[in-house]
């Protein structure tokens, strides 16, 4: 009989926290924040590098704007790899700008528990993240660490510490609670949702206040008045009455202001009711809860958009915007040419220095009326030019109409017919890797390798086919042009002769056009040979042909728009790699920036070595603008000095 299998030795705490923490971030992937708008993933890719081979990189941006968020996203291909660079990069300085780097979790349930979170109040000016960091770490492992800045991205002075468990959140408050840091006693507690807090105080936070504001005060008001006037609502904790500062020079007569702080909330809401709007020696005393500066500011900010808000409801689609006005046309000529489509409450003609700047506004009192005056005015000759009228839009509005027409134009031109994104391509990797995933390339690629595709559209590519081959202009099938001989003009793919297209033996010296083995002769500038044309052997009996093989462009036309770039990028890749200006890792890029232009250009540059020289050379000069290799003499072929 066996003996019963001993039972396993119980998991120590620790290690079970360590192995459910490991299991939490297995994808080393990392967070990056606080990073500046003009960081982009090159230059993520280049700093992370320097830790270990990164596999994808990705900064986040706005779907409408494509402005970037200020954090990214770091996928390394080893967890160690991930693990030292948050050891060894994490607050370290990107552009000047500390960066701050944490694990991502892609299950928000950890971070909306707010389990192991804790909050520091009343830390000094001078206390930022890494300081915050290397002050708590102590305790245990941190998640994130992060100060609470304003616009200025100065310390609003408290802050928040997210431990891995909870022991090090309690150890970390009964230790650090009620210290000294920098010359004050900051207070460490639990984190409570703003939700929580309402919970506890009975109502919004807004209407919970013992300190009130007194402002308007007269001038002869003693302080002993002052605390008088308030002490019939409840006990005065403190208090204290000024006169502000620089009156005088605004000839304004002096006046007081001061703070009242009661020790109960029913008595500063009393003081509030009773005292504001109170006549006073002469004077309206305004009362109200003791604010911030910030809070004061965002609820200005507040009204003055809502009064925003409904002037912009008030004009929407009444309001005309109209430009290319003839100088001579005057604010009440602008008048007059609309009046007869309805009634105008305001127009207005754009002045400076006394000369028109060529447009203007018209408002109507209904949209009809608006509407049919665009109709009926839009391009009408004013004078002598022809006006353009259409709906006033606010700037901002504009910008992210454009913006947005920039982005969708700008996903058009990434996206093959197919509808699929194409990135570049290596085969040692398995096929495409994709731009967002990994930005290995800059967006800025697409609109500086445009003009390397308009360059290919209007320049011809040097005929290399022997004479008597065809001299005309010929469909790519073979089938038309104009030729001397029976070939038909330049109907043959990669100028093969038709022979070879028919699965009929090459003949001896026939010119190879297609792709090059060898890129020696085309990278010093020297055109390829052209043999001179051989007498085509006797056709071999019908029985003894092999199967015709389909060119290129034939299996092109029968595959599906999606796989047919694909095709090209198995095609052009061996070729690329072999360039003698082309390094291992630039392959795939270069091959990727090609497969941005249409396929039909891709072909003609499969079937041109010369050209697809050219191509790859701008290629590498494109990537050498980024920083991301050497420049090359395109006349040589060789890097520059």
């Amino acid at each position: 009989m066996a003996a019963p299998a001993a039972p396993a030795a119980p998991v120590p705490p620790a290690a079970a926290g360590a192995k459910d923490a490991s299991q939490s971030y297995a994808s080393a992937s990392l967070y990056v924040g606080d990073l500046l708008p003009e960081i982009t993933e090159a230059h993520l890719c280049d700093i992370f590098n320097q830790v270990g081979p990164v596999q994808s990189i990705r900064v986040c941006r706005d779907a409408v704007t494509r402005r970037p968020l200020g954090y990214a996203y770091v996928n390394f291909r080893m967890m160690q790899d991930a693990e030292r660079a948050l050891d060894t990069m994490n607050y370290s300085l990107i552009r000047g700008h500390p960066c701050r780097i944490m694990w991502s979790h892609r299950d928000p349930a950890l971070r909306k528990s707010n389990k192991g979170n804790i909050f520091i109040k009343n830390l000094d000016k001078s206390i930022d993240n890494k300081m915050l960091y290397d002050t708590f770490s102590t305790f245990g492992n941190i998640l994130s660490c992060k100060i609470a800045t304003d616009e200025e991205n100065k310390s609003k002075g408290y802050g928040f510490v997210h431990y891995e468990d909870e022991s090090s959140c309690q150890a970390a408050m009964e230790k650090v609670n009620g210290k000294m840091l920098k010359d004050k006693i900051v207070y460490v507690g639990p984190f409570k949702s703003r939700r929580e807090r309402e919970d506890e105080q009975g109502g919004p936070l807004e209407q919970i206040y013992q300190n009130v504001y007194v402002k308007n005060v007269a001038e002869e008001v003693t302080e002993e008045e002052f605390k008088n006037m308030f002490e019939k609502f409840g006990t005065v904790t403190s208090f204290v009455l000024k006169t502000y500062q620089g009156e005088s020079k605004k000839n304004l007569p002096a006046t007081k202001y001061g703070f009242v702080n009661f020790d109960t909330q029913d008595a500063a809401k009393a003081a509030v009711t009773e005292m504001n709007d109170l006549e006073y020696k002469g004077r309206t005393l305004f009362c109200g809860p003791a604010q911030k500066a910030s809070v004061r500011k965002a609820q200005l900010k507040a009204q003055f958009d809502k009064l925003k808000q409904d002037q912009i409801a008030k004009y929407q689609n009444v309001n005309l915007y109209v430009k290319n006005l003839d100088d001579t046309v005057t604010e009440e000529k602008l008048r007059e040419i609309f009046e007869p489509f309805g009634v105008i409450t305001s127009s207005k003609l754009m002045v400076e220095n006394g000369s028109s700047k060529g447009f203007g506004f018209v408002c109507f009192t209904t949209p009809e009326e608006a509407t049919k005056a665009v109709t009926e005015m839009n391009n009408r000759i004013v004078g002598s030019k022809p006006i353009y009228v259409s709906l006033a839009q606010r700037k901002d509005q504009r910008r992210a109409q454009l913006e947005a027409q920039m982005a969708q134009r700008f996903q058009q031109q990434r996206m093959p017919p197919g509808g699929q994104q194409q990135g570049f391509y290596n085969p040692q990797m398995g096929g495409y890797y994709p731009p967002q995933m990994g930005g290995q390339y800059p967006q800025q690629y697409p609109q500086q390798f445009r003009g390397m595709q308009q360059g290919h559209q209007k320049g011809g590519y040097p005929q290399q086919y022997p004479q008597g081959q065809g001299k005309g202009r010929g469909r790519r099938d073979g089938k038309g042009g104009k030729g001397g001989n029976k070939g038909k003009g330049r109907g043959n793919q990669g100028g093969q002769p038709p022979a070879a297209r028919q699965g009929q033996p090459m003949p001896q010296g026939a010119p190879q056009q297609g792709n090059p083995s060898s890129w020696s002769g085309v990278a010093k500038g020297q055109q390829p040979p052209i043999p001179a044309p051989a007498q085509a052997p006797a056709p071999a009996p019908a029985a003894e042909a092999p199967a015709a093989q389909p060119d290129l462009a034939q299996q092109l036309a029968a595959a599906p728009p999606a796989q047919q770039k694909q095709m090209l990028g198995e095609k052009l890749y061996p070729i690329i790699e072999k360039h003698p200006a082309v390094q291992a890792e630039q392959a795939g890029k270069i091959t990727g920036m090609l497969l941005d232009m249409d396929v039909s250009e891709l072909l003609n540059l499969y079937e041109a070595p010369d050209a697809l020289h050219q191509k790859v050379i701008e290629a590498i000069n494109v990537l050498a603008h980024h920083g991301m290799a050497k420049p090359v003499d395109p006349a040589t072929g060789k890097p520059m000095e």
